[in-house]
Order: structure tokens, then sequence, then C-alpha cells
């Protein structure tokens, strides 16, 4: 399995040459279509996770591409899953896990939200601490929001205790802010035996 993962929230999966998409965003500007697209899931109803831009270009490009994500995503194409379900698309088995958007504030309605488990290996929680019932070996961490405070993040950490964790959801981070939460994610995973590792789009990586 190789992992991209773009500005934000955004990464791909690929496997045998057919790729997973998951929460392209309006804040990922470095996004490039990835290769025979087969599936993607968008994780809840917020622009910085569903850009209708990105989405569009998805599937004018790859009509046959299955859509996945909660019932309140307003999409023609849109195949609404729960918590508690799964689907196999060409190469990947997707568990979705979790329902609902980490509160914000009184003022801000919450949309539904999934955390969605790939192949029993990478957990991608959207904008959520919900902790899946399988064991994940990769995990996308959130690591700023206005919905989050950092020590949710670090004991989400702790609750996954994945091998490789990398940061997600760091858009509204400066340079010096994201050195700040890597710092401090990167001596809880030395805690719980993982590896915190920061990616970008120009490295692939090979998840084992």
């Amino acid at each position: 399995m190789i992992l991209t993962k773009y500005q934000h929230a955004c990464t791909v999966l690929t496997v045998n040459n057919q790729s997973l998409v998951i929460d392209p965003g309006v804040w990922t500007d470095d996004f490039v279509l990835p290769k025979d697209v087969v599936a993607i899931v968008i994780t809840h109803n917020h622009p910085d996770h569903n850009s209708p831009e990105l989405l569009q270009q998805l599937q004018q490009a790859f009509p046959e591409a299955m859509l996945y994500g909660p019932s309140d995503v307003a999409n023609d194409a849109l195949i609404p899953v729960a918590a508690g379900d799964t689907a196999q698309v060409g190469p990947f088995t997707l568990e979705f896990f979790g329902g609902e958007h980490a509160h914000i504030d009184k003022s801000v309605p919450a949309p539904q939200n999934l955390g969605v488990l790939v192949n029993e290996y990478f957990y991608h929680p959207g904008d959520s601490f919900a902790v899946p019932s399988k064991p994940v070996a990769a995990l996308a961490l959130p690591v700023t929001a206005p919905w989050m405070k950092v020590a949710e993040s670090l004991d989400f950490l702790r609750a996954i205790k994945p091998k490789l964790a990398f940061p997600i959801h760091d858009a509204i981070a400066n340079k010096t802010g994201q050195d700040l939460v890597d710092r401090l994610h990167g001596a809880v995973a030395q805690e719980v035996g993982c590896t915190y590792q920061r990616f970008d789009a120009s490295q692939p990586v090979t998840l084992p």
C-alpha cells in the first residue's frame, strides 16, 4: 500500500495501481489526480474535507469511482454509510466508525463524521477522535483544529498506539506551530512505541 499525503487532511492510498482518495478539501492546494481512482471517501461535509471542485474533477475523470460518506454529504452519486458499515471496492476494504463530528461550539452545527479503517491497517478519523474497535497500524492524526486541544490529540495517539502516525489537519498552523505539535506528538509517539513522521505529496510512502 502506497500512501500519498496532500495538504491538510487529504490522503491517497494506492494498491495494485488502484487508488482510494480520502477527504480532498479546499485547503488541499497541492492535489494531483491519481491514476485509476476506484473509490472516494468523504469523512464529513466541511469544505476543508470536501471541495466541490476537487470532487467534481475526480468524478469527471473517474465516473465509475464509488463515493462513500455520511448521508448529509450532498452529492447525487453518494453511497451513504454509517458507523458499523463496511464496503469492498477494488483492493480496499472500508470499515466506518464514529458517526459524530467533534464539538466546536454551540453556534456551529455539527455534521455527521465517519472515521474510515482501510484494509484493517490505515485509519483516517476525519474530524473526530473516534477509536475503532480494531488495531490500527498507520494513523492519520489530527493535530490542530478549532474543535480540539493538543491534549486530546495526544490521548488519541496513546489510545490507538499505531506503529506509524503522521500529522493531518494542520493547514491552520504556520511552520512554527507545526514544529511545536510535531515535538509534542513525537514525544508521545516514542512513549507508545510509534514512529511519528511528517509527510508531503513529494514523498509517497510505501506502508508495510
